[in-house]
């Protein structure tokens, strides 16, 4: 068996990113050749992630990059917090933003059979699985091409993201008020962006609901009915980021604060909602990984 020493063994989780204990293990087994113990690290750490693919990745990182007129708002997933805030993950979720505006996928699918440096994407985040030792899923994404600049905001280190389209020549104050509108999206989490944007099944079954509710209350149906289209003023109001008041002043709509900047259109997404996340006992966990390493 060829000799090697701490410093490779140092080098290698260096280089691959492994746990200690794995590079040595991948040392001993290689004779010491750096580029085999690699190679099975690769290969066993492919093995590991398919393990993983049970497990819920409920945590994660929801991301934005522009590059020029072109940006992307994704969201990838991990197991834990503590993950989602390693230099590692921050470094994966940015290759695949990149790779998104660069072969401009059709959906999650395509996006993981893309061909990403001879390797596909899927094959990519597995090996990133192996290696930082969580689950992690791409979820979604949104990319956005503009006819004049995009703006973006992330809240809280990537527990939210905001994306938006303006149809206006970027300047010093066309992007002050794009940051301001960014801020109050991510704030008013809005379904729509216009009025015209409800869908008119969506609104007969809104003034079902409130014509229900103000009879139920003793109104005649005449009133009732007056009554209802005050509430449907204040549903768009809620609802349509157009038609909401400005956080920051409450004077004002977000079209009054628009003026002359043409907002096309928004998205954002919430880190982890809808996702089930599983609950388990900390010290539960803290004993099977115990337990794992002892095998």
């Amino acid at each position: 068996m060829a000799a090697f020493t701490a410093k490779d063994v140092m080098a290698l989780r260096e280089k691959t990113g492994a746990g200690m204990m794995d590079c040595k293990k991948a040392l001993v087994d290689a004779d010491g050749d750096m580029e085999k113990a690699g190679d099975l690290l690769r290969e066993r750490g492919i093995a590991k992630a398919a393990k993983r693919a049970t497990k819920v990745a409920a945590e994660g990182l929801v991301y934005a990059l522009v590059e020029g007129k072109k940006g992307v708002l994704v969201e990838v997933n991990c197991e834990s917090d503590f993950v989602a805030k390693g230099d590692k993950f921050h470094e994966l979720v940015n290759d695949i933003a990149k790779q998104i505006l660069k072969v401009n996928p059709a959906n999650v699918e395509a996006l993981l059979a893309s061909n990403m440096g001879g390797k596909t994407v899927d094959t990519f985040v597995q090996e990133a699985t192996a290696i930082i030792g969580e689950k992690i899923s791409v979820r979604r994404f949104t990319v956005y091409e503009s006819k004049g600049f995009i703006e973006t905001y992330i809240h809280m280190g990537g527990t939210m993201g905001v994306m938006l389209d303006f149809d206006t020549a970027e300047s010093a104050e066309a992007k002050e008020i794009a940051h301001n509108v960014a801020l109050h999206t991510a704030f008013s989490k809005p379904a729509y962006l216009t009025s015209s944007e409800v869908s008119a099944e969506t609104l007969e079954k809104e003034k079902a609901i409130l014509t229900q509710e103000v009879m139920n209350e003793g109104k005649p149906q005449a009133i009732a009915e007056k009554i209802v289209m005050g509430k449907i003023k204040k549903y768009y109001e809620e609802n349509c980021l157009l038609d909401q008041k400005f956080v920051k002043d409450d004077k004002i709509t977000i079209a009054q604060l628009l003026g002359k900047v043409k907002l096309n259109r928004f998205c954002f997404f919430v880190m982890g909602q809808g996702i089930e996340k599983k609950s388990e006992d900390l010290q539960e966990e803290v004993n099977k990984q115990v337990e794992a390493m002892k095998k």
